[in-house]
């Protein structure tokens, strides 16, 4: 008995509803987020949408397949994309530190931001700090999202080992500098409860002290008291656009290759989104295997020895055998994702196929994107 074959994801319905403002690429590395990104927002342009696409991705590989040199952090017209539908598309690479350095800016007066961004725990904070690309990552989607600039929103999700990071982060970072430690480290020692505690805190501030060395305990406590003005805001920005992402303005595709790895990090994404109540749109199955002629993998092996036998045409006996291994991992693929549907059946799904060469331009993308709606397979 044939397995029901899976529903299919109508991409360009999606594009083309007026009420989806967001787009989310997830997935795991290095299943093609954001090719998938990028592909989406082009098509979505070149259909009559206002598109900005934004990913974190640091290869730039978003900026050399767009024909741009270069992605910051503010949007940037991409030339070349067809507007006779009355669509555009802009493209930005987050720069997690700028975007952390900007909404200090702008939340807090000059004399106190000047304070903040100068202090070294803060720059330590805005650079390295784990979490924070993803914080940054939701607070430019918010930023994006309230200036209500464009129609769509496409976003290439942080490579971050679970790619749903992105939505515990603003918690995390939130529980941190909210945390225990880091009020007590950026509480004055002469505080006036605190000296209630006489010898007993002192002794504790000593050691501490001895563990960060005095510079960094200063640093700390005067980066805690400057940013205690602002932190409430960046609290509330990151749960009203926690609270978009849940919103039917909103789609997550989840993005993976046929392989049985990715397909198992897919199913965990799907169950996570249906946990946190995001509004899943589907699965893009990345670099399908595609056989053009109709020809089993038996009987390619077959025709494969008997000219093998006779010594003759060796290039065509070779090409038989490439074939019959290319029809037997299209058939591993399509286990795969019979399985994966048929433990989330109402998932739709959409296949783009191996593509041959790197992505390196519009046409490429524009390829995929016709890939991606169905209307055509990639070369």
């Amino acid at each position: 008995m044939n397995p029901t074959p899976p529903r299919t994801l109508d991409v360009d319905d999606l594009l083309d509803n007026p009420g989806t403002r967001i787009v989310v690429c997830c997935g795991s590395g290095g299943v093609g987020k954001t090719t998938t990104a990028a592909a989406l927002a082009l098509r979505a342009a070149e259909r009559g949408r206002h598109t900005v696409v934004i990913t974190v991705d640091p290869a730039r590989r978003l900026a050399q397949s767009l024909g741009l040199t270069e992605l910051d952090n503010t949007p940037r017209p991409v030339p070349g994309v067809a507007d006779s539908n009355g669509g555009s598309l802009h493209a930005m690479m987050l720069d997690m530190k700028r975007t952390f350095d900007e909404t200090v800016e702008a939340h807090a007066d000059p004399q106190r931001a000047e304070q903040i961004l100068n202090n070294p725990f803060y720059q330590s904070l805005s650079s390295s700090f784990a979490g924070t690309q993803e914080y940054m990552a939701m607070e430019k989607l918010g930023q994006l999202r309230r200036s209500d600039e464009w129609d769509l929103i496409v976003v290439d999700t942080p490579p971050s080992r679970s790619a749903l990071d992105f939505l515990d982060a603003p918690k995390r970072l939130g529980r941190f500098l909210d945390g225990r430690l880091v009020r007590f480290l950026g509480t004055p020692a002469r505080g006036g409860a605190f000296r209630l505690l006489g010898a007993g805190f002192g002794l504790v501030t000593g050691v501490i002290t001895k563990i960060l060395g005095t510079q960094l305990l200063k640093d700390v406590q005067s980066f805690i008291g400057a940013f205690d003005a602002v932190f409430g805001g960046f609290q509330e920005r990151a749960e009203q656009t926690y609270r978009i992402l849940q919103t039917e303005g909103t789609a997550f595709l989840v993005v993976a290759a046929p392989e049985l790895d990715a397909l198992r990090e897919a199913s965990y994404f799907v169950a996570r989104l249906s946990a946190e109540q995001m509004p899943l749109a589907g699965l893009v199955l990345n670099r399908v295997q595609q056989v053009h002629a109709d020809l089993s993998a038996e009987q390619g092996s077959a025709a494969a020895e008997l000219l093998e036998a006779t010594g003759e045409h060796p290039l065509a006996a070779a090409a038989l055998r490439l074939h019959a291994g290319r029809v037997r991992q299209r058939n591993r693929e399509q286990r795969l994702r019979n399985r994966f549907a048929a433990g989330h059946p109402d998932v739709a799904i959409a296949e783009v196929p191996a593509y041959p060469e790197d992505v390196h331009d519009l046409d490429a993308l524009r390829a995929i994107g016709r890939a991606l709606a169905g209307v055509s397979t990639v070369p």
